[in-house]
Order: C-alpha cells, then structure tokens, then sequence
C-alpha cells in the first residue's frame, strides 16, 4: 500500500470480472488488499454489514446497508467498474456463506471525488430484509470510541495475505484531524482520522467498510474506509469518509430519510 493507497482488494477472479465490464481507475483495480490488522472475530452478526464482491464471489470491498435497497461505500471501489459484475452478500459474519445475496444494479459516486470525496452509493435489485445501520446524528469528535469492522487482510504488508473468511472487527478512535492531515492530503469537513493502536488498524480489504459509533443493538454509521497513510498496514493512522457530512447527498439520490 503506498501513501495514501486504498485499501481495495482486488482478486483474480473480481480482475477478471472488471475485464470484462471495464476498468476501474488506475491505481486502484491492480491494488491487492488486506483484512483489519490486528482485529479479532467479530463477536456479534451486524445485520448491515456487506461484502461487496464479484458474482463468482470475490471480495473487494465492504459496504453499510442504509435501507432495503441502498449501501454506502468508498467511491473507489466502484469506479470504472460496471455493477453487472457485482453482488453483495448482506447480514453475514462469513463472506461466501450465510445472510443475503443480492444483485448491484447501479454505482453512484458522488461528484467530488478525487481522492478525497471517496463516497459512493450501492443500489441492489433485489430488497434484502436485513437491519439498515443508521447515520450518526452528527460527526464524531477526536476522542470518540469508534469499532472498525471488515475482511480486509489481517497481515501488514500489501499482498502477504488474502482476505479472511470470519468478519472481523476492530475498537479504536477518532483522532484530530491534524494527525491525519500532516501527512498528505485530507479534507477536514469531509474526512475522519481514525487511530492505529498498537498498529492495529485498517488494511487492504477494508475500503468502503464502515466505522460504528454506539453499542451492540445501537449502532450509527459515522464513517467509511477510505485510506490509509502509510505503506504498511497500522504504522499510521487511517482516513475514513465522513458519511454524515455527505447526509444530504445520500439523501438526495436515494430518497432515504437518513
């Protein structure tokens, strides 16, 4: 992962699949990707959580379900990419078994996008039954405990590992934002600094997955993998997507009162 890199994992299978449907931006569809480093199994099934892969089943991204029909995640995940090729699997802790798989039927990315603006909106074909994860009432400030969860790799390093079967998940916090911005590029009215502890953090895989606020049967979606701003996975803090500055967006296209 290089400075700055997304934490998009691209496998064999989802490489083939955007051949044949087109290319996603340069520097994103060849980057392989890693699961949370340091996380554990996650300890509950978040109804809203989602894989985003392939039809054959590959993983690329993780995605936030925010209503029957829509899910967020980071723009560069789908960018190029055509949504014929692609299904998410909703509501399971396991990304080839369990929960609902539905087909992705549009990519909207949100007009600002260039490299930071990483959001997206999923919309599936199909209305799933799971729990949509509401948006957090405001952002969160420096401080607030925030838990990580995703498949990306579990190892540090690009490409030392694949993406892991278990969901895994991760408690963290929300940094100041000059923590992140010393580093290189980042919008402090639309981006979120999210702390490594330990080197623990979010890695390759991760991208477009989402950073909670609350507790077991409360959760609120604050954020959405965007980044990382380091090359090695947890040696640096991580950028998320502020989705509740990107509230009225969201509901603009989708008609969900968010």
């Amino acid at each position: 992962m290089r400075l700055r890199a997304a934490l998009t994992v691209l496998t064999a299978a989802a490489a083939a699949v955007l051949t044949q449907t087109g290319s996603a931006s340069a520097g994103v569809a060849d980057t392989p990707s890693p699961a949370i480093v340091g996380g554990g199994d996650a300890t509950q099934t978040y109804s809203f959580m989602a894989s985003l892969q392939s039809t054959a089943g590959a993983h690329r991204c993780g995605a936030s379900l925010i209503s029957s029909t829509w899910l967020v995640t980071a723009a560069h995940c789908v960018q190029g990419a055509s949504p014929s090729g692609y299904q998410v699997r909703v509501g399971s802790t396991n990304r080839t078994s369990g929960g609902t798989v539905a087909r992705t039927t549009r990519f909207v990315i949100h007009p600002s996008y260039s490299g930071t603006g990483d959001m997206a909106l999923i919309q599936i074909g199909t209305a799933v039954s799971q729990t949509p994860v509401p948006l957090s009432a405001s952002s969160p400030v420096p401080g607030t405990p925030t838990r990580l969860t995703g498949w990306g790799q579990t190892c540090p390093i690009r490409g030392c590992g694949g993406a892991p079967i278990i969901l895994k998940q991760l408690d963290t916090s929300i940094l100041s934002d000059s923590s992140c911005s010393s580093r290189g590029l980042f919008s402090s009215s639309t981006e979120l600094c999210v702390n490594v502890p330990s080197g623990q953090g979010a890695c390759y895989g991760d991208s477009g997955g989402p950073a909670l606020v609350g507790t077991t049967g409360s959760w609120r979606l604050v954020g959405a993998t965007s980044r990382g701003t380091s090359s090695t996975c947890g040696a640096s803090p991580t950028v998320y997507t502020d989705v509740v500055a990107y509230r009225s967006w969201i509901r603009t296209v989708t008609g969900v009162p968010v």
